[in-house]
C-alpha cells in the first residue's frame, strides 16, 4: 500500500500534528515502513495458535495476613532518631 502526500497530511491533520515541508518525505517513509510491517504481520498464519493474554503465566499469589510479634523491639527501635512509647516519633508533615 502506497501512501500519498495528501493522505499523510490528512492523517497529520486528524492527529493535530503540524508537519514542516522538509519533514513530509521522512514521515511518508516511516508511515510506509509501519504499514509494510503491518501487512507482514497480517499475512502470518495464526489459526493454530492458542490465544494468549500476556507473555508469561504470572498469577497473583496471596498469603494469609498474619500478625507476628517482633521479638527484639529494643533493637528495632534503636534505628529511629526519636522514640516515644515504643513508637518512632516523626516530624509533623501536615499543618
Amino acid at each position: 500500500m502506497i501512501v500519498s502526500k495528501e493522505e499523510l497530511l490528512h492523517i497529520a491533520n486528524l492527529a493535530m500534528i503540524t508537519l514542516k515541508e522538509d519533514e513530509i518525505d521522512k514521515y511518508l517513509l516511516n508511515l510506509q515502513d509501519i504499514l509494510n510491517f503491518a501487512n507482514i504481520v497480517n499475512e502470518v498464519d495464526s489459526k493454530d495458535l492458542e490465544i494468549t493474554i500476556g507473555t508469561n503465566e504470572a498469577k497473583n499469589r496471596f498469603r494469609k495476613d498474619e500478625i507476628n510479634e517482633f521479638e527484639d523491639k529494643e533493637a528495632l527501635l534503636t534505628n529511629g532518631k526519636e522514640v516515644e512509647q515504643n513508637m518512632f516519633k516523626l516530624p509533623k508533615v501536615i499543618d
